[in-house]
């Protein structure tokens, strides 16, 4: 992506300023809508009010050491939080272009982490290394094909998740079943859901987001 396709977005975090190169044809379409609105540009590369609500969670505390997946990172700001915070964090996305801005935000910020193409349907290569201590997903619920995929994929990847959703019609029915599941704890963050998920399929060093 050409530098001048790109602005700078600037936002104020917990452990100190993160400078964001953006796409500028989605800075022009800020997530400040309703909840189903739909942008025209790239889902991956919107600053989602989910992922920065993602990111104050994680500022908050220390996770040094702790291993950390974001699935579906797009811009990567909670990645970029928790790398901050001291974990070592691997974000993902299907998308070829945010896994190729990310690195370059990273550096941009001073910050270390490790990246990977994936898609959720074909996820052996991040199978491959897990378990993780926290999984992280902010506003993936968009589309009801992913609460079966999710439901599926989260407990093979570690023993914790934690997801930010601004309150997407998918995201009911995923929850109704991870509460069948799984030990679920909610909170709220300027509007956005905070839902912390314990799964019992492994016994890994816990980020203790509660």
């Amino acid at each position: 992506m050409e530098a001048d396709d790109l602005i700078t977005a600037t936002l104020s975090l917990p452990h100190g300023e993160l400078r964001l190169l953006q796409p500028r044809e989605s800075a022009e379409l800020p997530d400040d809508g309703g909840v189903e609105w739909a942008p025209l540009v790239p889902y991956w590369s919107v600053l989602w009010r989910s992922g920065i609500a993602l990111a104050h969670e994680l500022g908050r505390r220390r996770l040094d050491g702790v291993r950390v997946v974001e699935l579906g990172c797009g811009l990567g700001v909670p990645s970029l939080a928790a790398s901050r915070s001291g974990a070592a964090v691997l974000a993902t996305d299907a998308s070829a272009e945010a896994i190729a801005l990310l690195p370059r935000n990273a550096s941009g910020s001073g910050i270390e982490l490790d990246t990977a193409q994936v898609d959720w349907e074909s996820p052996a290569r991040l199978l491959a290394r897990a378990p993780f201590d926290l999984v992280l997903a902010a506003d993936v619920l968009y589309e009801r094909a992913s609460v079966a995929i999710l439901l599926e994929l989260l407990p093979r990847l570690g023993g914790e998740t934690v997801l930010a959703d601004p309150g997407r019609s998918a995201a009911g029915a995923f929850l109704e079943e991870a509460r069948r599941r799984w030990r679920v704890s909610e909170s709220t963050r300027d509007g956005i859901a905070i839902v912390r998920m314990r799964h019992t399929r492994f016994t890994t060093r816990r980020a203790h987001m509660t």
